[in-house]
């Protein structure tokens, strides 16, 4: 039986050159998880070969402006992370970005740790925004993509319609929402987050970062498509901030 999977994403101004943010990035995770080390590489063919020299490696590969998959050499655990480069075209405001990924196991280890991976992953990269997901979310949000103008004004779970990323105008917008969110202090104020008086809620399940931007929790345990407390959960804080997704300016 496959082991279900938490994934993280991020979404950060694209590499330029060796600017240290993926050994940054990296580090972050394995402190997050004591005892993590993502010391292989994957290849092409899917092959694991050890990195006795990973962070002088994972340097020259920033260098060429490319952030390898890398993983913890454990088929039986598997922690993977690597970055995907999307072109200026499809990117909020014509900006190329780079998009941080990994996938851990969706385990009680990890779940306590995940507000911390996040923070590590997302501040590593100086990234505007991110998320955490269970694995699955992909199929919801595309759900949510709006197709046409004259397309439904709800998914079919009822959740709001989303403009496709090359619609927005702004990198620092989120697109969607996860189980854990992270909005840099460029996104929080995008959105208009917080308010005091409006998200009394949503401050009792938030913090801080190092760099002033946010970390937010919309349910206790991770995201449930299938439970109607978790959609009612969502679908709240798509109302309170109708900037996600670009659906208007707050």
């Amino acid at each position: 039986m496959m082991q279900a999977r938490l994934h993280v994403a991020v979404y950060a101004p694209a590499l330029v050159g060796d600017d240290g943010r993926t050994l940054v990035v990296v580090h972050g995770v394995e402190r997050a998880l004591p005892g993590l080390r993502l010391e292989w590489e994957v290849d092409k063919r899917g092959r694991l070969i050890k990195l006795p020299q990973r962070d002088a490696w994972l340097t020259e590969a920033a260098a060429r402006g490319v952030f390898p998959l890398l993983c913890n050499g454990d088929e039986r655990y598997p922690v993977t992370i690597t970055g995907l480069k999307t072109p200026a075209s499809q990117a909020p405001g014509g900006q190329p970005l780079l998009d941080v990924h990994a996938d851990l196991p969706l385990d009680a280890k990890v779940i306590a740790a995940a507000s911390s991976v996040l923070e590590g992953v997302a501040e590593g990269a100086s990234a505007f925004w991110g998320h955490v997901s269970p694995e699955g979310y992909g199929s919801e949000v595309a759900q949510q993509i709006r197709r046409s103008p004259r397309g439904p004004e709800r998914s079919p779970r009822g959740l709001p319609m989303l403009e496709p990323p090359e619609n927005i105008s702004s990198p620092e917008i989120p697109h969607w929402l996860g189980w854990l969110n992270y909005w840099s202090v460029a996104a929080a104020q995008a959105i208009g987050f917080p308010d005091p008086a409006r998200d009394v809620d949503l401050l009792s399940r938030s913090r801080r970062t190092a760099t002033g931007g946010w970390v937010v929790q919309l349910t206790d345990a991770p995201l449930d498509y299938d439970n109607p407390a978790h959609l009612d959960a969502l679908g709240r804080v798509y109302e309170r901030f109708p900037a996600i997704g670009a659906r208007s300016v707050p």
